[in-house]
């Protein structure tokens, strides 16, 4: 009978006494430059002499361990929710990751669909992040937020539309977005606008604030804003179209440029000629729009944070216990084009 081939036998797990022995340096050293320890001094050639040891030997740090003696890992977990993410979200992550990886950090997104509020932040516990960011799709309560300082959690950080009790708060106030694009349609002359209200799930959070801000802004002139209620396919929006003008309106906010250039291929399809019958605005500001005729008017969404965000959620977690922070980082404008 044939035999597989024998392996070569794995040789011991490198520890950090074997990086010690071929560095030439105690243990704790190790430790303090593996572990970035900024409250002790070492020289760079030591600092590179270790990071060649355990390069050489293929040694990395137990995080378990590591946590074990900290009470908490380097860890920041950011569940994910139930809405798709817009560019404007994968700027933030990039933006959040790139600079807390230069801290040391590691961030670790964290599957959160199906559970409740209290259930979600018991899973996030038992991984002992030092600090969560948690989308405004999932929500938070007292209690969680008990049960993540419980575990180690040193800063606990909502990313919403809308801050929560007893958490620091990243807030994108969807309304602005909302109250841009009716004030660009309001300088146009229009006085009747629809606002594409998304009936995919996980959009409201969203969609309910931009409706909200395009109501405040129309009050102030007393014109009319008119909800409307949008699948994102061909058949809703070709209905829509179909009844566009008993509806009335000289214009629209389509909740985002998806959906804009969705309906606005619907209406011209109806007939409906853009924008003198009626004027198109979506949000997002995306290449594709500036390429259809008429190109389309959005709303550029930019973070508008004080400071890079890294370094504000490496503050929250080594001040921890204060009161609970606000950051204002949504800043939204107008980019009139053709379509409005």
């Amino acid at each position: 009978m044939s035999q597989l081939p024998k392996q070569p036998a794995e040789g011991p797990v490198p520890t950090s006494a074997d990086v010690a022995r071929l560095a030439g340096v105690s243990r704790a050293t190790v430790s303090y430059v593996l572990n970035n320890n900024p409250t002790v001094r070492i020289s760079e050639s030591t600092r590179r002499r270790v990071r060649e040891a355990a390069s050489e030997l293929g040694y990395v740090p137990h995080a378990a361990a590591r946590s074990l003696r900290a009470g908490h890992t380097r860890t920041v977990l950011m569940p994910t929710g139930d809405h798709p993410a817009g560019p404007l979200h994968h700027r933030f992550l990039h933006e959040l990751e790139s600079g807390l990886r230069r801290l040391d950090y590691t961030v670790v997104q964290h599957g959160s669909l199906g559970l409740d509020a209290d259930e979600a932040a018991r899973a996030w516990a038992e991984l002992r992040p030092v600090a969560v960011i948690a989308p405004g799709g999932v929500a938070l309560t007292p209690q969680g937020i008990a049960v993540l300082r419980r575990s180690g959690a040193k800063a606990v950080i909502t990313l919403g539309p809308q801050p929560v009790d007893g958490a620091h708060a990243l807030v994108m106030d969807q309304r602005e977005v909302g109250s841009c694009a009716t004030g660009h349609l309001l300088q146009r002359g229009r006085r009747r606008i629809g606002v594409v209200m998304p009936e995919e799930p996980g959009l409201a959070p969203f969609a309910e604030p931009r409706l909200s801000g395009a109501r405040r802004v129309a009050a102030d002139v007393g014109a009319l804003i008119e909800p409307l209620p949008l699948r994102y396919d061909e058949e809703s929006a070709g209905a829509l179209a179909a009844r566009w003008r008993t509806l009335g309106l000289d214009a629209v906010f389509a909740y985002n440029d998806a959906y804009a250039m969705l309906l606005m291929r619907a209406l011209q399809d109806a007939g409906i000629e853009i924008p003198a019958e009626t004027a198109v605005v979506g949000a997002d500001d995306l290449l594709i729009g500036r390429l259809l005729r008429p190109r389309l008017s959005s709303v550029r969404m930019e973070l508008a944070a004080s400071q890079p965000l890294a370094d504000l959620v490496d503050r929250l977690v080594r001040h921890p216990g204060g009161v609970p922070e606000r950051h204002d980082l949504l800043r939204a404008r107008a980019i009139p084009r053709e379509s409005s």
